[in-house]
């Protein structure tokens, strides 16, 4: 009876969330805790290519959590075999390590895991301790037994060691002997080794990527970044749930305020200490380092530093055991520059290197001492990622923009005389995955209406075989409305890439509403030929209410080289609010258009475009702004000095970029949202804003999320928030 009770009630939770007759999309079955459908497949996630470059890795979705698989797939005839089941895993260390059963099942369910470079072990991370088990031997290890925190843990480049920084201090464990090893000694609160604060992974190294060091390729040493953040100013978030309130005091240094110091070292596994490279040629308290790596053949560590303003970028080689440092070459641009990558080393000694110079990424081949021998590829399109060089027939290998400004493709070009072939055929947005061998490649592509499929490709382009090509059926069930590309010239011309989805019974006869959604950020396109994921079908849920959904990418944001970025130079708002309203202005004078009736929203830099438009024009009746910065001397300093200088240097541009300033200007109904523990864009934003807002008497809208940081997370409050945003829309515009 209670089995037929739950197949009645299941059956009924889905006739909630999908009617079948409605052909509609809702909040509840694309966002509702509950919702077992998805309109989007589920491509296989491919971890790696194994080094024979014949076969690669990918988990095994069939099995439930306790049994889960690493699965090794022949790429070419798509056979699989089991290449490591947790079951094994949990019984090794049920019989070498002493685990019950009940902590060994936890082990292999929430630990992570790693990968040796060889291929013959696994590190597993769990909670505050380290296993290691070799497949071949089943030799299972615990390696760390300590009440610290192990932090960004990984193997040496010829698996014997692994490192991890514990207390501010750089380990490693030696495997063969089962030994652990300090490296540092210094770490402290204030003194980090080999891990980087707040601001150094957020806009240096990549969110959340907190590791600052780097094996050198015979796994004899350790190059490492030291920063001193004793200076740093701190910034605390509250989380208001406790009883009794619990602070996190984050070292965040705002526009204008000081970086950490940093230091670039290399420490040997024989204990002879630190040898730091001489950095005395810059000025410490002007100085980033901004990229690490090593020259395989040299062994000298190669490193690019900027100074604070980022106007300029070295690209040096350090030698490891005397500290001596040589600069290669400069970059230079009329604005800033950006961090585009390390150079790619050619077996002749020559690199490859992308650069800006010209206002578009492109790739430059250079000698060994910094002299410019050729440029590869040239145009006003991009370069956007290095795949990879073979050598032996002369080929590079790289995605770029040189079909469609809002399309991604993967091309080769030849080194000796430029000349490219692009190799993906369909348009829309290709992101590759080489084997080692460059023979072939997995190409994961999607475009506007169709979500991801993955292939097999061979190194000339050609398909091998389809490994995933569901086309999700239920998405053609669906009224969706019809979603166009569309150019926009801005008043001084400028061509603008737009996106425009129409209700699904558009009739051109009638005035519709409008959404608009913006980002607005240097070089953040929203505007692409690529699968939206449940952000586009939210707006299409949204068209299929009666709105039509407007996206326009103002220049800064196109894509279209750095080129279209450096006019905003020092001045965040002005020239991105002009587009936006050149944008707009073009879509009211269509008769379809209800000129009365447009909203706008964003989040983050889509925030404050928002806010920024609804106090500096009225043409929106509505607006939603989520976790927006409302004033720039409030953010960090390496973003925001990359593009606005410091506050000291250009007070007018920070003053003119204020929203809080202009407060009293709001037109319109305005939602702010804001995660209270966000610790990138601090709710201080929001609330300095409502402040100026109340005593201008200026009525809005509010929502915190207690616990949530920049991002709301969670199942049941991301239904709540897609919900209180719809519901807004549907009541305001």
């Amino acid at each position: 009876m209670k089995i037929l009770l739950r197949i009645i009630l299941g059956f009924l939770i889905v006739e909630h969330f999908y009617a079948e007759e409605d052909h509609l999309l809702s909040v509840d079955n694309l966002y509702h805790p509950r919702h077992k459908f998805s309109f989007e497949g589920s491509p296989p996630s491919i971890l790696r290519w194994r080094r024979d470059g014949k076969s690669y890795l990918r988990w095994d979705r069939t099995q439930d959590a306790g049994s889960k698989r690493l699965i090794q797939v022949n790429a070419i005839s798509g056979e699989t075999q089991i290449f490591y089941e947790n079951r094994k895993i949990q019984a090794a260390f049920m019989k070498n390590v002493g685990l019950n059963r009940e902590q060994a099942e936890r082990l292999v369910r929430k630990g992570k895991f790693r990968l040796s470079p060889d291929e013959g072990a696994v590190l597993i991370q769990y909670q505050r301790e380290l296993f290691y088990l070799h497949f071949e031997t089943v030799r299972a290890l615990r390696l760390t037994d300590s009440k610290s925190l192990e932090r960004e843990v990984g193997f040496s480049p010829d698996s014997r060691f692994v490192s991890f920084v514990r207390d501010h201090d750089l380990y490693v464990f030696d495997i063969e002997k089962g030994a652990e090893k300090r490296l540092t000694q210094n770490g402290s609160s204030n003194i980090l080794n080999g891990v980087l604060d707040w601001v150094y992974q957020e806009e240096i190294y990549g969110r959340g990527n907190f590791k600052g060091y780097w094996w050198n390729p015979d796994s004899s040493g350790i190059a490492y970044l030291q920063l001193d953040i004793s200076d740093v100013p701190v910034f605390t978030v509250t989380d208001h749930i406790p009883r009794y309130l619990r602070q996190e005091a984050i070292r965040y240094p705002k526009a204008g305020e000081s970086n950490p110091v940093a230091r670039l070292g290399v420490v040997a596994l024989t204990g002879e200490g630190t040898k730091w490279l001489d950095l005395s040629q810059y000025n410490p308290e002007d100085l980033l380092i901004v990229k690490v790596g090593w020259r395989d053949r040299t062994q000298e560590v190669v490193f690019q530093v900027q100074n604070r303003k980022q106007t300029w970028l070295d690209l040096n080689l350090g030698d490891r055991d005397g500290g001596r440092v040589h600069r290669i070459l400069r970059e230079t641009t009329r604005a800033w520059v950006n961090v585009l990558g390390e150079p790619y080393w050619l077996e002749d000694g020559t690199f490859l290197w992308q650069s800006e110079r010209s206002g578009w990424r492109h790739l430059y081949h250079y000698n060994s001492k910094g002299e410019l021998l050729r440029v590869v590829t040239k145009g006003e399109w991009e370069v956007r990622s290095l795949k990879g060089v073979n050598e032996a027939r002369g080929w590079i290998y790289f995605t770029g923009t040189r079909r469609s400004h809002i399309g991604l493709d993967i091309y080769r070009v030849t080194l000796a005389n430029g000349v490219i072939k692009r190799l993906s055929q369909r348009l829309g947005e290709h992101t590759v995955l080489f084997n080692s061998q460059l023979t072939h490649y997995v190409d994961t592509w999607s475009n506007l209406v169709t979500p991801p499929q993955v292939h097999l490709m061979n190194a000339a382009g050609q398909l091998v075989r389809t490994i995933y090509d569901d086309t999700v059926e239920r998405l053609n069930d669906l009224r969706l409305g019809r979603p166009e590309f569309l150019q926009v010239p801005a008043r001084d011309g400028f061509m603008m890439e737009a996106m425009l989805i129409t209700p699904p019974d558009f009739n051109p006869s009638r005035r519709y509403p409008v959404l608009v959604n913006v980002y607005g950020g240097p070089h953040t396109q929203r505007v692409k030929n690529a699968w939206g994921g449940r952000n586009y079908l939210w707006h299409q849920m949204l068209a299929q209410k009666g709105y039509l959904i407007w996206i326009c990418d103002n220049r800064s944001a196109s894509g279209k080289g750095a080129q279209s970025t450096w006019p905003i130079y020092r001045n965040f708002g002005k020239l991105e609010h002009r587009d936006i309203e050149d944008g707009v202005g073009w879509l009211k004078a269509k008769p379809w258009v209800d000129p009365q009736r447009i909203g706008l929203w964003g989040w983050s830099f889509g925030g404050f475009m928002t806010v920024y438009s609804m106090t500096h024009s009225d043409n929106f009746k509505m607006g939603i702004a989520g976790a927006p910065v409302t004033d720039w001397s409030l953010y960090d300093t390496i973003y925001t000095e990359r593009y606005m200088d410091t506050p000291e240097a250009n007070p007018g541009g920070y003053q003119s970029s204020s929203i809080i300033r202009t407060a009293k200007d709001l037109k319109g109904k305005l939602l702010l949202i804001h995660g209270n523990m966000d610790d990138n864009v601090h709710i201080q934003n929001t609330f300095s804003f409502v402040h100026e807002l109340q005593k201008a008497g200026r009525q809005f809208d509010l929502m915190v999320y207690p616990r949530s940081r920049h991002g709301v997370r969670g199942l049941g409050l991301v239904y709540h928030l897609r919900k209180m945003m719809a519901e807004y829309i549907e009541k305001n515009l």
